[in-house]
């Protein structure tokens, strides 16, 4: 029966199957069965809670030295409290501890917070003779050092033991090289009687944490043997580096070729922004797995070239070896969101659904993303709402997508909910907030909230929030109180605030302001054809022709052009994307043929 009990416990995966089987080993007397009820206070600590781990131990009669290391190791991770208080009720109750129980001891304790209770656990050792335990000694000395970087204790735990193995070496050179201490972790390398291939690569991996590539190199160079670890931290390495170069020369000397060195191949090239490479090295993958697939379409992503990740991803569902994940999923709704394809967001939400995603934060910030972007604003809602946890992201995506697509009310009433929800704001957020006043024209909301962020909450304004504010009291005619609001700027005005200004007084036809804010932003920002193009459209429109026309010929004679508007549209499952004097797209002879024809139409019109 004992057996077969083990057996069940094994095969639990849900609280209801382990509360049935923790019934049955009650039924059947073997409730303080040694090697059943470890294995249950295990279970019950990840299946159901802590709390009914607890629960489980405390029923037992007399619980035994496993039961208390079991119930001790729960807690690594959890709380500190109870792990101490487990051991002097073991102490209590007379059971000596061993090894493992100070080694689960000293693994609950390992934060800054932790270190006067791992003191009080060094001492039991001291005190119990474990000094002679390589095996505590060599946790006693790696709490140490991973507890606020106490390397001085460390050493003298090091210094002090009676007996080393390879590990208490490796422990104290990886401590070492943790905190850029190379001088003294190479000194012990050098002086270590016997080194392991773990040895090599800690050295390996410490030089080149600190950017010291070449004697890296050297190191890599003197290897009696190297496994995949040693490879691939090489050539990731150089990598992050940027020295592709370098990498590459590693990685075709590389005898075994591992899917981590072809997915970093391809996430170097692609970070130094060589895209075409990454793709050659992608495609010679022998066998893909989800996280090569992501690396190349986060590839594509990141070089915004925002078709060829669909289309990678396309090629990845034909594939159907890997399954997307939410990586996956979130570069690809980035691409989306880039490109306005509704059609595409639309689907991968329902592939979600479909598939039964957890709805984590950052998957469910990437389609509320998708679909304000996309103007869908009832499917972010829908999103939105259904997202069982929120960040401060997740809030502040939904209200700019309400912002931009007119909902400006409606954002600023998101924004009180979020505060009475007890989310505390940040600046991104105000950003957000403010230009959806902007937007909506709520000249009073927009003061309150700018009086709200630096009153109540204590933020201090960006030049993206006073260039909010100068927008609202421009766009509302209030030009005095503009100009006094950027005088008490604690930042120094940038073209972006005086060109915000200057849109404002072309609005209202106000030219009063002209001579003013030409002279500042030409003193900024003298050749920006946006601002230059904006100076002329006011001087035109108030009359002032001449100006217009020395200002056109100077950005002609300085060869000064506007950046190209560019638009998109979604055919099938392709995005196509057009800019003025388009001269790229596949089929432009069509294209124009059909405008030239379009234009016919209309001129026939107005005649008529």
């Amino acid at each position: 029966m004992e057996q077969k009990l083990l057996q069940l416990l094994q095969k639990c995966k849900t609280s209801k199957q382990l509360k049935e089987t923790h019934l049955q080993i009650i039924v059947n007397g073997l409730i303080n069965n040694n090697f059943i009820v470890p294995k249950l206070i295990t279970f019950s600590s990840t299946l159901i809670s802590l709390n009914y781990a607890l629960d489980v131990f405390k029923a037992l009669q007399n619980p035994s030295l496993i039961s208390y290391n079991t119930l001790i190791k729960c807690f690594i991770g959890k709380t500190l409290k109870y792990a101490l208080y487990t051991y002097n009720q073991m102490r209590v109750s007379n059971i000596t501890p061993n090894s493992f129980t100070f080694t689960f001891l000293l693994r609950c304790f390992e934060s800054f917070e932790g270190l006067k209770a791992g003191q009080v656990v060094h001492s039991e050792i001291v005190k119990l003779g474990f000094e002679s335990s390589v095996f505590a000694m060599n946790t006693l000395m790696d709490f140490y050092a991973k507890c606020g970087g106490n390397l001085g204790s460390a050493r003298k735990v090091f210094d002090e033991m009676s007996e080393r193995d390879v590990v208490s070496w490796n422990t104290m050179i990886c401590a070492y090289m943790s905190y850029a201490n190379q001088e003294y972790a190479l000194c012990l390398f050098e002086a270590m009687p016997e080194r392991n291939i773990v040895t090599w690569n800690s050295v390996i991996a410490g030089l080149l944490k600190v950017g010291n590539m070449e004697l890296a190199r050297s190191v890599f160079k003197r290897m009696p043997e190297k496994n995949d670890v040693s490879w691939n931290t090489m050539i990731s390495g150089y990598v992050k580096l940027g020295d592709v170069e370098t990498a590459r020369a590693i990685f075709d000397e590389m005898p075994g070729k591992s899917i981590i060195s072809w997915t970093a191949m391809v996430s170097g090239y692609a970070t130094i922004g060589d895209v075409q490479s990454a793709r050659k090295v992608f495609d010679r993958i022998p066998a893909k797995n989800v996280v090569s697939w992501n690396a190349m379409i986060a590839g594509y992503v990141n070089n915004h070239m925002f078709d060829e990740a669909l289309s990678v991803f396309q090629h990845m569902l034909i594939d159907g070896n890997c399954k997307p994940n939410q990586t996956t999923l979130i570069s690809v709704l980035s691409a989306c969101s880039h490109l306005g394809s509704h059609e595409h967001g639309k689907w991968i939400d329902s592939f979600i659904r479909k598939n039964k995603f957890d709805s984590s934060v950052p998957l469910g910030n990437a389609l509320i993303d998708t679909f304000a972007k996309c103007g869908d604003m009832e499917n972010a809602k829908a999103v939105f709402l259904r997202m069982a946890q929120r960040c401060i992201i997740t809030w502040t995506t939904m209200i700019s997508g309400l912002a931009v697509n007119g909902h400006c009310r409606d954002a600023l009433e998101l924004y009180e909910k979020m505060c009475l929800d007890g989310v505390e704001p940040d600046d991104v957020v105000f950003i957000a907030v403010l230009s959806a006043c902007t937007h909506g024209g709520l000249l009073e909301e927009g003061k309150r909230v700018f009086y709200q962020m630096v009153n109540k909450f204590g933020i201090k304004p960006r030049i993206e929030h006073y260039g909010c504010m100068v927008d609202l009291l421009g766009r509302a005619g209030k030009f005095e109180e503009a100009l006094s609001f950027i005088q008490s700027m604690h930042l120094e005005p940038n073209a972006v605030i005086w060109a915000t200004l200057l849109s404002a007084c072309k609005i209202h036809g106000n030219g009063e302001l002209l001579e003013f804010l030409t002279w500042r932003i030409l003193e900024q920002e003298p050749n920006n054809p946006s601002y230059l193009t904006l100076i002329m459209n006011l001087s035109s429109s108030i009359g002032r022709w001449q100006d217009a026309l020395n200002f056109r010929r100077a950005t002609r004679d300085q060869g000064i052009e506007k950046i190209p508007g560019c638009s998109s549209i979604q055919i099938g499952n392709s995005v196509h994307e057009f800019s003025a004097k388009d001269t790229k797209h596949s089929q432009r002879k069509e294209i124009y043929r059909v405008l030239g024809c379009l234009n016919g139409h209309l001129k026939l019109c107005e005649s008529e």
